[in-house]
C-alpha cells in the first residue's frame, strides 16, 4: 500500500482532486512521493487529452484545444503557471538574492510575470494547434510527463535557496539517484509512443536545463517552489516547440 498511498499523496500536493483520508499527511510522506510526479503527469495530460477529445466532438479542434488547457489548469489549480510568474517576477525585479527571493513570495502579480505567463501559455497554444489533431493526445500525455521529471530533476542537482520555509521545503530535503532514475523514467515513457526522431527534441531541454541551472544557482543560490513551477511550465512549452519543428 505504500507506493499507493506516495501516489496519492502527490496527487494531493500537484492537483485539486481530493485523496482518501487513509492516505494521511507526513512531511516525510510527501517528500518521497516526488519521484512519482512525472507520474501524475501522465495523469494530468491524460486528462487534457481526454477532454481535448470530448471537446472535439462539439467544436473546432483549436476551440477543443483551448478548453482542455483551460480545464487542465483548473485542474491543477494553476499550481505551476503561479510559480512561473512568481519566479519570473522575482528573477527580473530584484537586485540581490534577498530580495529576488522576497519578491516570489509576493502573491501579487508584477510585469515581468504577467508577461512571462502570457508569453509562455500563448507559445504552448500555438505549437499545439499547429500539430496534427490525430497526434495531439499522445503529445499532450508526453508532454506534461516529461516537464515534471525536467522540474524534478533540480531537486536533485541543487540546493533549496530558502532557509525561512517554502511551499517546496518540505519536498526539498533530499532526492536520491535512484528516486531521480525512476522519475525520469516515468517522464520518459510516453515519448515511446511517438516516433522516434521525437527524441531530438531532449537536446532542446538539455539547453534550457543548463541555462535554467545556471540562473537558479546565479540570480537565487538555488531553487525554490516557484523556480519549479517555473522549469515545469518552460519545458513543457519547449517540448511543445521542438516537436512541432520535428514534425
Amino acid at each position: 500500500m505504500q507506493p499507493l498511498r506516495l501516489i496519492l499523496t502527490a496527487l494531493a500536493f500537484l492537483t485539486r482532486i481530493p485523496v482518501p483520508a487513509w492516505v494521511g499527511y507526513s512531511d516525510a510522506q510527501l517528500n518521497q512521493s516526488v519521484r512519482y510526479f512525472p507520474l501524475i503527469g501522465i495523469g494530468v495530460g491524460a486528462f487534457c487529452a481526454g477532454v481535448y477529445l470530448a471537446a472535439a466532438l462539439v467544436w473546432p479542434s483549436v476551440v477543443a484545444l483551448l478548453v482542455a488547457l483551460v480545464a487542465t489548469v483548473l485542474l491543477t489549480g494553476a499550481f505551476h503557471e503561479d510559480g512561473l510568474a512568481d519566479f519570473y517576477d522575482g528573477v527580473y525585479g530584484g537586485l540581490s538574492i534577498a530580495r529576488r527571493l522576497e519578491i516570489m513570495k509576493d502573491s501579487r502579480i508584477g510585469t515581468y510575470g504577467a508577461l512571462a505567463l502570457l508569453s509562455v501559455l500563448a507559445l504552448k497554444f500555438a505549437a499545439l494547434a499547429s500539430l496534427p489533431p490525430a497526434q495531439l493526445p499522445l503529445i499532450l500525455i508526453a508532454g506534461h510527463a516529461l516537464s515534471r521529471a525536467f522540474a524534478v530533476s533540480f531537486i536533485h542537482s541543487h540546493d533549496y535557496a530558502r532557509s525561512d520555509g517554502g511551499k517546496a521545503q518540505v519536498v526539498a530535503q533530499s532526492l536520491s539517484l535512484p528516486a531521480l532514475l525512476f522519475a525520469s523514467a516515468c517522464g520518459l515513457l510516453p515519448l515511446l509512443w511517438l516516433p522516434p526522431g521525437i527524441f531530438w527534441v531532449l537536446l532542446a531541454l538539455v539547453v534550457l536545463r543548463i541555462w535554467l541551472a545556471r540562473t537558479l544557482t546565479r540570480q537565487l543560490g538555488g531553487y525554490t517552489g516557484d523556480a519549479l513551477g517555473a522549469a515545469q511550465q518552460l519545458s513543457e512549452m519547449v517540448f511543445y516547440l521542438g516537436v512541432l519543428a520535428l514534425l
